[in-house]
């Protein structure tokens, strides 16, 4: 038997190994409890040290980045447009000339000018200047096409003077008359208080749409902030009324039937199709319905947990405010969850995409030649009463096809959902051409000819804009409106 375990030594050894033991635990204790407190240190220095004190609603987020400057430094990547995905990315992408159809679904609306894939944040003000659906007002005769209700998006600016004029006023003032006013990209005070940093509702539509369904926005958890701070702008909405007051049309739901039937309801109509004549609704980018439709938003997650995944520098643990895809930064989004491989689970994104975009790439050139065929049966002399089932699957085709496509998000927030939005879109299309096809035969019309829409440029000639008369005086407006509206600011004090 060895000697350690005789009765001599055997409790000596025993006292020693416990005595040990405890050392090493106390040492470790001791170890944890200096690294939290240096931890807890750390982030106290951040409220203790602000360089600025920041009341009210402060637009500008260079002064909320000298307090918080590990946020705001991941904030100005949203200037970057680096990233490019299989299907998108963050940088300048002409849709319009990718897909030419939706001209033509577009024939008459603004959109049918121009519609380009979204950049970063920092780009939302310099993308709406830009931007030939706001026109050239203040060139030669040309007045406002849109309400300052189409700056509602864009900018910290925008409370900043639904404050100061209350809600309505800002709505219905014209869109140039804020252009010295709304000058900052949105920003830190879109999004928070700026006494502690809770996250706070800064839009009154989505407070008063909450109001509508019997809900306080303000009893939210932080969890259903982290996406409520976003569904302040990603959502469906509509401009009501004279006023072109910010609404949004939830009352009956968050799906795609509930706002339709909301939209049928009040008899609402974004714009009467040029071609087809139809009265259209044009889905805005229903972001937040969407996700809540899907598995991650039925789990519980939120926006911020894959859009802004957290970031540990020392003791500091922060939000990532770089808003971009979650596949440009799969370890910390997907991967905090998911255990498969980063190839594994882009593939796994690229597969639900490239499914939705067969629907999709079927669905936009039947809906566009459906409304070509109603055309040709207009100018054919059909009375408007034969034509009142068509337009009415016309609308209902077209708002299921951009409650699908509008929402960038849609072939993985909601996979399944938006399959089926998309497949009732396309049934709807093809319905309308059978209803056609029966119109052309009873009254014996057989020689159809369908004109050549396969680019931008026919297609935007075929529906009758002049491009050259669009872009000309746009230049101008940014050549000399543009720069006198950022002189103001700056002399105010805005930028």
């Amino acid at each position: 038997m060895s000697v350690f375990y005789s009765n001599k030594y055997g409790p000596w050894i025993i006292g020693l190994g416990i005595f040990c033991g405890v050392a090493v635990a106390v040492v470790i204790l001791a170890l944890i409890a200096a690294s939290v407190t240096v931890r807890r240190a750390e982030v106290a220095s951040i409220y203790n040290n602000t360089k600025v004190e920041i009341t009210g609603i402060e637009p500008k987020s260079e002064l909320w980045g000298l307090n918080y400057p590990r946020e705001f430094e991941t904030w100005k990547k949203t200037a970057e447009m680096d990233f490019k995905s299989k299907h998108l990315g963050n940088n300048f992408q002409d849709v319009l000339a990718d897909r030419p159809d939706m001209v033509i679904l577009w024939s008459g609306y603004a959109f049918s000018r121009d519609y380009n894939a979204p950049r970063g944040h920092f780009y939302t003000i310099e993308d709406m200047r830009k931007t030939l659906r706001v026109g050239a007002p203040g060139i030669d005769d040309l007045k406002d096409m849109q309400p300052a209700t189409c700056w509602s998006c864009k900018s910290p600016d925008v409370p900043r003077m639904i404050e100061q004029l209350g809600a309505a006023e800002f709505y219905k003032s014209p869109w140039s008359s804020m252009g010295p006013q709304v000058v900052n990209p949105i920003g830190c005070a879109d999004c928070h208080n700026p006494v502690n940093m809770n996250l706070t509702i800064t839009r009154p539509a989505l407070r008063e749409a909450f109001q509508r369904m019997g809900k306080n926005v303000d009893t939210s958890t932080t969890q259903e902030l982290r996406s409520l701070v976003c569904a302040q702008c990603h959502v469906e909405y509509y401009f009501q009324g004279d006023g072109k007051y910010l609404t949004f049309p939830w009352d009956k739901g968050y799906t795609m039937e509930n706002m339709e039937d909301y939209y049928d309801e009040v008899a609402y109509t974004d714009w009467t199709h040029g071609l087809s004549k139809a009265p259209m609704l044009k889905a805005q980018h229903p972001d937040y319905e969407l996700f809540l439709l899907g598995p991650h938003g039925q789990k519980g997650l939120s926006c911020a947990d894959c859009h802004m995944p957290y970031i540990s520098e020392g003791g500091v643990k922060y939000s990532d405010h770089h808003l971009v895809s979650p596949l440009q930064n799969v370890a910390a989004s997907c991967q905090v969850c998911h255990r498969d491989s980063e190839a594994d689970l882009i593939n796994f994104v690229y597969d639900r995409q490239d499914k939705l975009l067969e629907t999709r790439n079927r669905l936009e050139p039947e809906l566009a030649k459906a409304h070509i065929l109603t055309k040709i049966a207009i100018d054919a002399g059909i009375p408007d009463e034969e034509l009142v089932e068509v337009r009415k699957l016309l609308r209902q085709s077209q708002w299921r096809w951009d409650f699908g496509v509008a929402s960038h998000g849609a072939p993985f927030h909601a996979p399944v959902e938006t399959q089926r939005i998309l497949s009732h879109g396309l049934d709807k299309a093809l319905q309308a051409q059978l209803l056609l096809k029966d119109i052309f035969w009873a009254h014996n019309i057989t020689d159809l000819e369908l004109p050549d829409v396969s680019t931008k440029e026919k297609a935007q000639a075929y529906i009758g804009l002049d491009m050259a008369k669009l872009t000309a005086p746009k230049a101008r407006f940014l050549s000399t409106v543009v720069p006198q509206w950022l002189a103001q600011a700056q002399a105010e004090g805005r930028i």
